[in-house]
């Protein structure tokens, strides 16, 4: 199976030394690629600006902002049959891009923000129908209300939505715990854990056989097989 992974935060720059971006360490994403490498699976990680080595066999496709991993994204898409959307991308940058340092001196400064691109509405139109998407929903409440409403906004077949405001779990952390919506009603619970450890068992639910029938990748998976 083709695996392609976003991981850590954007930067969306506000001068030439300031930018505006998010507490995401990068180490989630990272994680699941890892986990995919090591099940045997082709894995494209396409990462923000993180402070973490590269998965063993693998080189992150480095990108900064919300724009970047958008266009990354769009030329890789093609290519994977799991497509797991980790990364922390800014919801908002300013318009305009100061071409020098604004200095304190100058008073606070006037920005004026707009919507950073959402990667996973832009994407949508150009899902194939034997791809599975996944999508990340980090909040700080009602968090099933949340995550099911990205659901079903950002035509997904599944979100992994995890509480930030708990100790120890999400942003800047090595654990987690997560609850997996799918697009078919199946929730899944997965953690508290190490991070590693949640990947794992992540993409083993990710890529499990519904209870309704078998998965349609492993359809796919099966008949590249027996053509080969």
């Amino acid at each position: 199976m083709n695996v392609l992974v976003t991981a850590g935060p954007t930067r969306e720059a506000i001068d030439p030394v300031r930018y505006v971006s998010n507490r995401s360490s990068g180490r989630m994403g990272y994680a699941i690629a890892a986990a995919a490498r090591a099940a045997g699976h082709a894995v494209r990680l396409v990462s923000g600006p993180v402070a973490l080595a590269p998965p063993a066999g693998i080189r992150p496709i480095r990108v900064v902002s919300a724009a970047d991993m958008l266009a990354a994204v769009k030329r890789n898409l093609r290519w994977c049959d799991l497509f797991v959307m980790a990364a922390a991308v800014a919801d908002w940058r300013p318009r305009t891009v100061a071409r020098r340092k604004l200095k304190k001196r100058a008073g606070p400064p006037r920005i004026t923000w707009v919507p950073a691109p959402d990667i996973l509405q832009a994407i949508a139109p150009l899902k194939r129908k034997a791809q599975f998407f996944c999508g990340f929903a980090a909040e700080t409440h009602d968090l099933a209300r949340e995550a099911q409403r990205k659901l079903r906004e950002k035509h997904l077949d599944a979100i992994a939505a995890n509480d930030v405001s708990q100790k120890n779990r999400g942003f800047e952390s090595a654990s987690n715990a997560l609850t997996v919506y799918f697009a078919s009603g199946r929730v899944e619970r997965i953690g508290p854990a190490a991070k590693t450890q949640c990947a794992r068992r992540l993409l083993r639910v990710l890529t499990a056989p519904e209870k309704t029938g078998k998965n349609p990748r492993e359809k796919k998976l099966q008949k590249k097989s027996k053509n080969s």
